[in-house]
């Protein structure tokens, strides 16, 4: 079946010739006469660019043969020459029509011969999943509210498929330490790790009604519909727009609203002007307890609950580096403008790990088992310079320096392998780095892994390397210690950071403060340390912020001595660096539905029937079992091969309803089951594969050890179709 994303370039000749307005009416029309009959060879794959500047000079050519027109009209010329010049006109506006299919077709993805367009396919996919319930809008009797989802039974089977291969696939391969945390989290915590003052996202209102929308989604709305509706555009527009796509998430608050104002860009419901961009957080605020008193938010990501429990998690793993903690849990963002039903939500599903390792070392022992994937990755300086994702080696990738180091390099292997597990198609998925200004100041390294469907490229995955930045800015604010150690065998001899505040003159000067000062004095790295000493010595005081006071202090050279002092040590402590995975489970599932749907004819091909093509891996239901007509032995033996079933652990369900069986393939096929148990005798069924629609006859008790070898991997479904008899006879309407 073919994808709707297949790009089909015309082989339609593509004018490459401008028409020049002659003096002369009858050498004009044997000019143009002669132009249009010499042969052009088509290109051999056209670009946006060059059909953008083959348009731009067919637009003239039109314009000016049109004008050509009517000043022979105007002049009253032979009708002979005034047809040949309609004729010319009539053959440039054909040609100009067809480059502006073959443009429409390469800026909205579709083929030139593919009439569904995302839009179309979107429905198409978004109405099977509403009327099969996979998911439905919550509080629907109420009207629902944006950005709230209930999954439906078939919904919650493949969610729950997704995360027990993500558990077997990370925790248990990696032996990752699992932990579950409240949703509910105090605002200290939150303080501690920027969220409070930095989770946002930045607003325009509507100036008269204050109906609100996020600037960037506005922004990149605009420009995503002038590459695909105005075909008109220059392709250095093009460039220009595209740019502003690529590097969006780049653009500071003025940068915005300075591009919002250039464009025109209004509020889309009411056209009414809009305000200057401005930062919204996106946390659901709430209390904890009756008094009011203890401010608290529903946690926007599961991270930091691993990050606060990091002491306990280090001793539970024997006081040894590298280990990582695992945790599935509910996450909450207030969304701006929630839209594009599964992607942007207000509550959803993460799936995160936490890998801590030593900032020295970040090697991974195991980073030889994928070292020789390849996959399309989209390095910031591809980005930045408007080309395209590309196939790179990831063994490559990371000896180059593109990925920052090894167990970066591993987990974005792992996550590469996961998804294509899961049935994502590996040419519509790529790595895109962060750009430099998009990561935060304290980061190593990011990347996302992006899924590519009808809303166009969705971060579904973010791979990060955070450094240290987690565990020392909770250590901060907590004044707990969240540091590892490394026993040496053998004492060694190391220069090591001395500081020694002189707590009477801190006393003096802040009083109550005094150990707030203190502790973030101790807590200086060295060169923090180093350059406040050359400071203090140059200029006698030196401005200091202390992060639990939120403010500066003033440090003065008697308040406290920083030297260096050789000792030797019998282990180090430091501060463990964090590379962390994070899964948004709901973006992940909804391009999975939209990459394993397609249809296909019925075997009467009057109808378009819809097939879900997901693995058994996932599949909601893996079988059904259908007596072929209402019979008692049928029903009977039905039933035993349901209890064998049942003791396998394969979900399925019976269908013992009068339908015709093709009706009763057709209702499955939509909701993705890979097989099917037709019962037509007492002692042996036949076994249906899906998209295939080949069918085996085994005996019937085989019937569930076929199918579960199937879904457990141990052998494919081509084995099983060269080992057992064939049943050709097909039901199907």
């Amino acid at each position: 079946m073919r994808s709707f994303f297949t790009i089909i370039t015309s082989s339609t000749s593509i004018g490459h010739h401008l028409f020049s307005r002659l003096s002369s009416r009858r050498s004009h029309s044997v000019s143009l006469n002669l132009t249009l009959n010499r042969h052009t060879p088509p290109p051999m794959a056209a670009t946006e660019e060059s059909l953008r500047r083959n348009l731009a000079e067919m637009l003239s050519a039109v314009d000016s043969q049109g004008s050509s027109v009517r000043a022979l009209k105007a002049s009253k010329a032979p009708k002979t020459e005034i047809d040949a010049a309609i004729e010319a006109l009539n053959r440039l506006k054909l040609e100009k029509s067809s480059i502006e299919r073959q443009l429409q077709s390469i800026v909205s993805g579709n083929g030139a011969d593919n009439s569904v367009t995302r839009e179309a396919f979107r429905q198409a996919v978004a109405n099977t999943l509403e009327r099969r319930l996979f998911y439905i809008p919550s509080f629907k009797i109420y009207r629902g509210v944006a950005g709230l989802y209930d999954y439906g039974p078939p919904g919650c089977a493949v969610k729950s498929n997704v995360l027990s291969f993500w558990r077997q696939h990370f925790v248990l391969e990696e032996d990752m330490l699992e932990v579950d945390c409240p949703c509910v989290t105090p605002e200290v915590v939150l303080k501690a790790s920027g969220h409070v003052d930095k989770f946002t996202d930045l607003m325009v209102k509507d100036e008269k009604t204050g109906t609100c929308y996020r600037a960037d989604h506005l922004l990149k709305d605009f420009c995503k519909d002038k590459l695909e509706k105005d075909l008109s555009i220059s392709a250095e527009k093009a460039a220009e727009l595209k740019q502003v796509l690529a590097t969006l998430d780049d653009f500071s608050a003025e940068e915005l609203g300075a591009k919002i104002k250039e464009y025109g860009i209004i509020a889309p419901d009411t056209k009414n002007p809009l305000s200057d961009p401005y930062p919204f957080n996106l946390m659901f605020q709430t209390s904890i307890g009756p008094s009011g008193l203890t401010p608290g938010y529903m946690r926007p990501e599961t991270a930091q609950g691993i990050f606060v429990n990091f002491k306990d998690l280090y001793y539970y793993n024997g006081n040894k580096l590298p280990f990582a903690a695992a945790q599935i849990g509910q996450a909450f963002r207030n969304e701006i403008s929630p839209r594009q039903g599964l992607l942007r939500v207000r509550e959803f599903t993460l799936a995160e790990i936490e890998h801590f390792v030593d900032p020295e070392d970040k090697s991974h022992p195991k980073y030889s088992e994928v070292v020789n994937l390849e996959f399309l990755m989209f390095p910031r300086e591809e980005q930045m310079s408007g080309q395209s994702a590309r196939n790179i080696p990831l063994g490559e990738a990371v000896s180059k320096g593109i990925v920052n180091n090894q167990t970066l390099g591993y987990f974005i292997g792992r996550v590469y392998l996961f998804l294509t597990r899961l049935g994502i198609d590996k040419k519509r998925m790529r790595f895109r780095q962060h750009l430099a200004n998009e990561m935060a100041h304290y980061a190593a390294d990011c990347w996302d892994a992006e899924i590519e469907c009808s809303y166009g490229w969705i971060e579904c995955v973010g791979i990060a390397d955070r450094s240290a930045f987690d565990l020392k800015a909770h250590t901060d604010r907590s004044g707990v210690a969240l540091v590892a150690q490394e026993k040496f065998l053998e004492p060694k001899e190391l220069e090591e950071l001395v500081i020694v505040p002189v707590k009477k003159e801190l006393g003096l000067a802040f009083r109550g403060n005094q150990k707030n000062v203190v502790e973030a004095l101790e807590a200086m790295n060295e060169k923090e340390a180093m350059d406040m000493k050359a400071e203090l010595e140059s200029k006698g005081e030196v401005e200091f912020y202390v992060c639990t006071l939120e403010k500066n202090v003033c440090i003065k050279k008697n308040m406290l001595s920083i030297s260096k002092e050789k000792k030797k040590v019998h282990h180090r402590v430091f501060t463990p660096s964090v590379i962390e995975p994070s899964f948004g489970i709901g973006r992940i599932i909804y391009c999975l539905y939209e990459h394993s749907f397609y249809t296909r004819p019925s075997k009467a091909g009057d109808e378009q029937l819809n097939v879900f093509r997901f693995p058994p891996l996932v599949a909601p239901i893996k079988c059904t079992v259908f007596p072929l007509v209402q019979c008692q032995k049928y029903d009977e033996v039905a039933k035993v091969i349901s209890k064998s079933l049942k003791v396998a652990g394969i979900s399925h369900k019976i269908d013992i309803t009068g339908t015709s069986i093709g009706k009763r393939y057709a209702r499955t096929d939509e909701l993705g089951v890979p097989f099917a148990i037709t019962v037509d005798k007492t002692s042996s069924v036949t076994i249906r594969e899906r998209d295939s629609k080949d069918q085996i006859r085994v005996n019937v008790d085989e019937a569930a050890s076929v199918v579960n070898a199937v879904i457990d991997g141990q052998r494919t479904w081509e084995d099983i179709w060269s080992s057992y008899p064939h049943h050709s006879e097909e039901c199907e309407e």
